[in-house]
């Protein structure tokens, strides 16, 4: 045997008068489930175990009158939304208005005619079923909407990591440098955030940015020719001119990407400094503007400390593996005039952390 569903719009009939009751069921009841509530208690307490679509509900009763009730349904998350029809002998103005102000649907007086309040409710019925049907639309379009921002966010990040492996190329020695340096950048901004007077410019969208941009830090140097990029040996101080342009031509290059995109790109802003700019020194000796202090772009200042540490940790073609104690050494000796004393100081906090990232994407056994 099956059993059928009863999927018909269930209404909620609060009234302290069973006659009432008696007559509004009758009226109701072949077309909608109907529940009832002989006050104003019942009636909140009725709702506990499920919503209706629809209340009809008196005004005057005792204790708690129908205008309380509907302040107290509002009030609460599921039946702030529930339509109310208000059926009352009050026929005063301002009861009308004062109830519909309150946040009623409608307002029908008593002696009530039975065809006028088929349509009342037939007309709230629909409207909510209308209101129901485009929130569920609304949800569908918010999954799909939150599916392709996702999915556009995975492909920018594979973007990126594509176009820095693609410098990296040429550069064939720095190994697993962008996965290290960008975990090295993601720990000292986190780090560097709690500390006084950095929450507000590390925020956790900024980090974000931050942290995606990191491995563009070196995208210049595709436009260094190999004789100065690939020599095995030191670079003459000609040579090491041409080299530190990767600098600029890398800010270059994100910078027309930023002009001409369709729409703001947050991180090309972000990464045009870190490019520009992590080779500045916080004494001013750095290239290629000078800065110093303060006037590095902080996300530069934080992506010095890392770049320079990866560097002295790992092998190279012109030389080799600094250990990691020396390195901590060459990093923490450069405090306040290579680097930006609050970095630093957060370096020193998580060098441990650091020495497990250096082997976790290590290049080789000869890993620190």
């Amino acid at each position: 045997m099956t059993l059928r569903m009863d999927v018909r719009p269930t209404i909620l009939l609060v009234d302290d008068a069973p006659e009432n009751l008696a007559t509004l069921g009758a009226l109701l009841s072949d077309d909608y489930r109907v529940r009832v509530a002989r006050s104003g208690f019942d009636a909140l307490s009725s709702i506990e175990d499920g919503v209706p679509d629809l209340i009809l509900l008196d005004i005057v009763m005792p204790q708690l009158d129908g205008f309380e009730v509907l302040r107290l349904l509002r009030q609460r998350e599921k039946t702030k939304d529930t339509p109310v029809i208000f059926v009352s002998a009050r026929s005063g103005p301002y009861d009308e208005e004062f109830g519909l102000a309150l946040g009623a649907a409608d307002y029908v007086t008593k002696p009530f005619q039975p065809e006028v309040v088929r349509a009342r409710v037939r007309t709230q019925l629909l409207a909510k079923q209308a209101r129901d049907g485009l929130r569920g639309e609304n949800l569908i379009l918010s999954d799909e909407l939150r599916r392709r921002m996702e999915e556009n966010d995975t492909i920018q990040q594979a973007g990126l990591l594509a176009l820095a492996h693609l410098a990296e190329t040429r550069d064939p020695e720095t190994g697993n440098h962008l996965l290290r340096t960008q975990a090295y950048v993601s720990m000292l901004a986190q780090q560097l955030a709690m500390a006084p007077g950095y929450a507000r410019s590390l925020s956790g969208e900024y980090r974000r940015l931050l942290v995606r941009s990191a491995p563009l830090h070196d995208i210049g140097k595709v436009g260094i020719p190999d004789a100065v990029l690939l020599k095995p040996g030191k670079l003459t101080p000609e040579e090491f001119e041409v080299m530190k342009t990767h600098s600029v031509l890398g800010a270059r290059a994100l910078e027309r990407a930023e002009q001409e995109s369709v729409a703001p790109v947050a991180f090309l802003s972000v990464a045009k400094q870190i490019a520009r700019s992590h080779h500045e020194r916080w004494d001013g000796k750095g290239y290629p503007d000078g800065l110093a202090g303060e006037a590095i772009p902080l996300c530069a200042r934080i992506m010095a400390v890392a770049d320079v540490f990866d560097a002295l940790v790992s092998r190279r073609v012109y030389k080799d593996a600094m250990p990691v104690a020396h390195a901590v050494e060459v990093i923490l000796a450069g405090r306040g005039t290579q680097f930006d004393p609050a970095v630093t100081d957060v370096f020193e906090t998580l060098i441990d952390r650091f020495v497990a990232v250096a082997r976790h994407f290590s290049d080789d056994a000869s890993a620190p």
